[in-house]
C-alpha cells in the first residue's frame, strides 16, 4: 500500500507584491505571503525596483539587482525578518573613576 503525498518543492515559480505584503508562489503550488515592513530596503525601493527580480540559489533564493536584496524561501518559510541594523550608540562608555592614593580594599 501507497500513500500518496503531494511532491514537496519549495523553489519559487513567482514574486508579486500586494500593497502590505511581498508574495511568493513555489511550484508545489503554495504561497508565502510575508509583510512588506520585515524587509526595508524592499518597503523603500520603487515599484519598478522591485518588479526587477531574479531566482537564484538554485531555484530557492531571490534577488533584486537595483537594491542589493536577497531572500530565500527557507528564510520565507520559516517567517525570518531580515536583520536589523546595529545602530552605533553616540554615547561614550563609561570610565570607572580612580582617585589617586585610594586602594580597594582585600577582601578577607
Amino acid at each position: 500500500m501507497s500513500i500518496l503525498a503531494p511532491k514537496i518543492d519549495e523553489r519559487v515559480e513567482a514574486v508579486y507584491f500586494t500593497r502590505d505584503s511581498l508574495v511568493v508562489d513555489l511550484r508545489d503550488g503554495r504561497s508565502i505571503s510575508v509583510p512588506l515592513v520585515w524587509y526595508p530596503k524592499l518597503l523603500k525601493a520603487t515599484i519598478k525596483q522591485r518588479s526587477l527580480w531574479e531566482i537564484c540559489g538554485g531555484g530557492y533564493g531571490i534577488h533584486w539587482p537595483e537594491i542589493d536584496e536577497d531572500l530565500s524561501t527557507e528564510g520565507l518559510l520559516r517567517g525570518a525578518p531580515a536583520p536589523r541594523p546595529k545602530v552605533k550608540s553616540t554615547l561614550k562608555p563609561k570610565r570607572t573613576m580612580q582617585r589617586k592614593g585610594i586602594r580597594a580594599k582585600k577582601s578577607s
